[in-house]
Parts: structure tokens; sequence; C-alpha cells
């Protein structure tokens, strides 16, 4: 069904599934870190800057006379890189995040949003600031461009464009995420996250480096942050630097809605990640859709003294993520498992 859907859905549409796909891979990795390494992280947009920026310098063609820094490695490999930087910056913050936990963790990676502004708006050369921006270079595979209509292709009577092109790629990126996220968790790294998350003296007293699980769990978030991010600029088509630190696609606002993702689908669920992520990135765009198109939803926003779509939506996440603490601390993943569990008898 997924891969029919660019057959029968606008590209209005699809933009909404891709962009909920972006949110997906970032709680994803949101998720191991704190789900499953009990590390509550804020910093998951720095990184995800620091992966789209490293993209679009390593992707970039280098043109005489211009400013921007441009490699000029092919996409996949530039892709390849950003996550790998990603990575790294993430082990760059092991010190911290190796021997701190909790709240004090948290305090210290929301200070990581506040250097992200910095260096985006100070490194103009790889960023290209917070005015204009720098575009971001096309993702091409053997000359077949996977983000631009170039070459004109057309599957069934429906022409191809950016968008039909696009969703594939972000859906070979998501299901990759997943199955590599699911393979470790089952792994012997994962069992050591969770022995630390449950109780660091005695993963310690078993064997468990404590502060390597920590920083490896943080790696790993970094580097799925990452690939977010490489999304979010293709996504836009646009690498830019975020002009104030509460809003924007790197912003703390962006952390707070990716805490929010992973809190509504269930902490530590790697599925869950996806449905929130669904709720939480995908819902704000689906009701600027459906508001003119129904009576209900336009006559709750017209003339409503600030009620949008995105006040709505967030309303709804905020109740949510209220009921899901109250009602089921297993979020969306477990209310599915219910479901299922149900019908399967």
């Amino acid at each position: 069904m997924a891969l029919a859907l660019p057959l029968y859905v606008s590209e209005v549409w699809l933009r909404v599934f891709e962009y909920a796909m972006v949110g997906a891979v970032a709680a994803i990795g949101l998720t191991l870190l704190s789900g499953h390494c009990g590390q509550l992280s804020l910093g998951t947009p720095f990184f995800m800057l620091v992966g789209g920026t490293a993209y679009a310098a390593l992707a970039a063609d280098a043109e005489a006379g211009s400013d921007l820094v441009g490699i000029g490695l092919p996409p996949v490999i530039a892709i390849v890189g950003a996550v790998v930087v990603s990575s790294l910056a993430g082990l760059a913050f092991a010190p911290v995040a190796g021997r701190v936990s909790g709240i004090y963790l948290a305090v210290a990676t929301l200070s990581l949003v506040f250097l992200g502004l910095y260096l985006g708006q100070r490194f103009t050369e790889f960023t290209g600031g917070a005015a204009t921006g720098r575009p971001a270079p096309p993702f091409t595979i053997f000359g077949f461009s996977l983000t631009t209509r170039e070459p004109e292709l057309t599957v069934l009577g429906v022409p191809f464009g950016a968008q039909e092109r696009m969703w594939y790629l972000f859906l070979i990126l998501v299901i990759g995420g997943i199955f590599l996220a699911l393979g470790a968790v089952r792994s012997r790294p994962g069992r050591s996250w969770r022995a630390v998350r449950d109780n660091p003296a005695s993963a310690a007293a078993m064997g468990v480096n404590v502060a390597r699980a920590r920083a490896t769990a943080f790696a790993v978030s970094a580097g799925y942050a990452g690939l977010a991010g490489v999304m979010m600029v293709l996504w836009f088509g646009l690498l830019k630097a975020d002009e104030n630190e509460f809003q924007g696609s790197w912003s703390i606002a962006a952390a707070i809605s990716l805490l929010a993702i992973v809190i509504i689908g269930g902490l530590g669920s790697v599925w869950g990640a996806v449905l929130g992520a669904a709720f939480v990135f995908g819902l704000p765009l689906a009701l600027r859709l459906l508001v003119p198109s129904v009576p209900l939803l336009a006559s709750i926003t017209e003339g409503s003294g600030g009620f949008t779509p995105s006040v709505i939506t967030a309303f709804a996440y905020g109740s949510l993520i209220v009921l899901v603490v109250i009602f089921e601390p297993g979020g969306l993943a477990a209310i599915g498992r219910r479901i299922t569990a149900r019908f399967g008898r």
C-alpha cells in the first residue's frame, strides 16, 4: 500500500506524510536514547542541524565566486557522511552524556540548541545563514534525481515529480531506520542500555561500562537525528539557520515536539515513535489542508482569535500527553498492542 500511495495521493498530501517521516526518524533515535537508556535529551534539533549542514556541504559543488562550502561528493556518500558527522558530534558530548542523567542532562542538552543557533548564524559559509540559507543539493543516484523532476518519469499514467520520488527515498530511509533500531534493541548494546536505564549501580556490578553505554546511545541517537536533518533539508529544498532559539526547524519548539512524539507514541517503542510522529508532525499540516473543506473545522478557525490549525494541534497533543501519562503510560504503541491482541484472539 505504501509503495502505491504516490499513484493515488496528491503532492500536497505526500508532503504531509514525508514531513511525518522526518519526525519519525528523529524520534526513533530519541526513543532509543530516552526509552532504552534512560537519558532525557532536548538536543536532537542540534544534531539535526549538524546532519543537514554536513550533507549540504558534502554534496554541493563548489561554485566560483560563492562563499558557500561545497565538496561535491556523490549524494549517497554525502548522506552517510552526514550521519557519521552527527554521530561524532554526539560522541563529542560523551563526557557529559556518560556521567549525568535525568533533568541535569536535559538542561545540558538544551544548551546545544543555543549553540546550534550561534553556529548556524556565525558560519554562514556552511549554513547559508538565517536570512537566505542555501539550496539543498539534489539527491541523485546514477544521474536519476529523487528530489527533483529531472529526468521526467511517468508511471501508469501518473507523472512522477519531486514529491513522488522523495516519497520513496524517505520510505527507504524510514524502513531502514526502523529495522536498524529494532536490531539495536535486541543486540548486546541494547541490553546494556536497558540495564543502565533500570539500575546503573547494578549494571556496573554486572560488568557494564555505564559511561560507555550512555555515550554509545547518545552517539546512535545523534546519528538518527543527523539523518532526519538531511531529510528535513531535502523536504524544504533549503538549509537555513534559525532566526531565534524559540521557533524554527532546529529550535526549542522542535525539541519539545520530538519529546512529545516519544511520550505519545510510547517511551521506548520504535513503532510508537512512528505513530507519534504522524500525530505531532503530520496532523498540523493535515489540518491546514482539511480546514477549508470541513465546515466544522472552518467554523472553529474563522474569527476565533488565534485558533489556527497549529494551535488546535498543540492543544490536541498537549492533552494527549496528559491522558497518556495518566491512563496509558505505554502510549499509542501499547494501545495498538491491545487492539491487535484483542482482534487476534
